[in-house]
C-alpha cells in the first residue's frame, strides 16, 4: 500500500497544478469602458445637449419676460398704492400675487419638462451605444462589461480585463482620434 500511495500522490500533486494552471487561464474575460467618455463623442449626443441648450434657452426667456412683467408691475403699484381706493389696492395685490404664484408654477414646471426632454433627446444615444457595448461585448465573449464612471471600480484585473473602448467607438463608427 506504501508504493501505491507513492504512486497516485504525485500524480494527485500533477492533476493539482494542472487544475491550477486551467482556472489560471481561463479567468472570466470582461471589459470596461467609461460610459460618459464615449457617448460624449457621439454625434447624436451632440446634437441632442444642443437642442437642450436650445429648448432651456427658450423656457430662460420666457421665465425671465415673467418675472420682468412682474417687477414692472409691482413698480407700478408701489407708485400709486397711495392714491389708490381701498378696492383697486386689494385688485392690484391679488395681481401680483397671481403673477407670483404663476411664475413659481412655470419654474416648477419648466424644470420638470426640461428634464423629460432631456431625457427623451439623449435616449437615442444611449440606446445606440448600449447595443454597441452589447455587440462588442458578444462578440468579444465577455462575461459583463464594467462602466467605468464615478471610480465605481478602483482595480480591474489586468489579465481579465480588456479596455473596450476602442472597440466601442470602432462599432459606432466613431474615429479614436475624434
Amino acid at each position: 500500500m506504501g508504493g501505491l500511495s507513492r504512486g497516485i500522490l504525485p500524480l494527485f500533486i500533477a492533476f493539482l497544478f494542472s487544475l491550477t494552471a486551467a482556472a489560471q487561464q481561463e479567468i472570466p474575460r470582461f471589459g470596461y469602458l467609461s460610459y460618459n467618455a464615449v457617448i460624449v463623442r457621439m454625434p447624436e449626443y451632440t446634437n441632442a445637449q444642443q437642442q437642450f441648450a436650445e429648448l432651456k434657452s427658450k423656457y430662460e426667456a420666457e421665465a425671465t419676460r415673467s418675472e420682468e412683467e412682474f417687477q414692472r408691475k409691482f413698480a407700478e403699484f408701489m407708485q400709486g398704492q397711495r392714491e389708490f381706493p381701498d378696492v383697486i389696492m386689494q385688485k392690484r395685490q391679488a395681481e401680483l400675487q397671481e403673477l407670483m404664484e404663476r411664475s413659481i408654477s412655470f419654474r416648477t414646471e419648466s424644470q420638470r419638462l426640461l428634464a423629460e426632454a432631456e431625457q427623451a433627446l439623449k435616449q437615442p444615444a444611449v440606446d445606440r451605444l448600449n447595443e454597441a457595448i452589447q455587440a462588442v461585448g458578444a462578440a468579444e465573449g465577455f462575461m459583463f462589461i464594467l462602466n467605468t464612471d464615478g471610480n465605481t471600480c478602483p482595480f480591474l484585473h489586468p489579465q481579465a480585463g480588456v479596455d473596450v473602448t476602442g472597440a466601442v467607438l470602432e462599432q459606432l463608427g466613431i474615429s479614436k482620434n475624434q
